[in-house]
């Protein structure tokens, strides 16, 4: 208007923040794999390597468990020797947990050799599978054997009512505890496996 030219308006641009949350486990190109991120490795880095401590303590512990005491029945004091290997449940808490500590240290080698690659790397269904499968066996292993293990040690520890079998764990406290810590580092290690199954059920899921 008025022989006066309008400035055209500068064009605004409207900018949106993009924000990026790294998947713990995406799928990647192929039909049967799924790229692991580092954030995944790491965490099963730590859970294994956690795994292996309680296991092999508690392995440890176990097989060192012995003592020599005296017990008083019926007036008489008779001599009294507790060894880990005079009972099958303390034998089963040793075998499962070396399993549980060979199986824990080879996947944290090949995490380990994951986590050192510059790049993702990609994990095959089947590879999946198997560690969730391996995980779960030896987590209801490690509930068999200490629950085993923890009724022997009561029985220990109580006696039975009724009858004049006594307090084994009076005169021999060092085995029983020794054998009571063992016990709750195998619950500790089925804890950490069960947290080490959730996360494989999360990497499966985005196969």
């Amino acid at each position: 208007m008025n022989g006066r030219k309008t400035p055209p308006e500068a064009p605004v641009q409207m900018t949106e923040a993009k924000v990026t949350v790294e998947p713990m486990c995406v799928s990647s190109p192929g039909p049967q794999l799924a790229r692991v991120s580092r954030k995944q490795e790491l965490l099963h880095v730590s859970l294994r390597l956690l795994c292996v401590f309680t296991s092999v303590t508690a392995l440890s512990l176990m097989v060192t468990a012995k003592q020599s005491g005296e017990i008083s029945l019926y007036g008489f004091n008779l001599p009294l020797y507790s060894k880990w290997s005079f009972s099958y449940s303390f034998m089963y808490v040793v075998g499962v947990c070396g399993a549980v500590a060979g199986h824990s240290l080879l996947q944290l080698l090949i995490s380990g050799l994951r986590l050192m690659q510059r790049s993702p790397a990609n994990l095959s269904r089947n590879h999946a599978w198997l560690i969730f499968a391996g995980d779960q066996i030896f987590t209801y292993a490690l509930i068999s054997a200490g629950s085993a293990a923890s009724g022997v040690t009561n029985l220990n520890r109580t006696g039975i009512h009724h009858s004049a079998l006594p307090n084994f764990c009076k005169p021999l406290r060092h085995f029983c505890d020794r054998v009571a810590v063992s016990i709750s580092l195998t619950f500790f290690s089925c804890f950490l496996l069960a947290i080490s199954t959730v996360v494989d059920v999360i990497c499966i899921s985005k196969f």
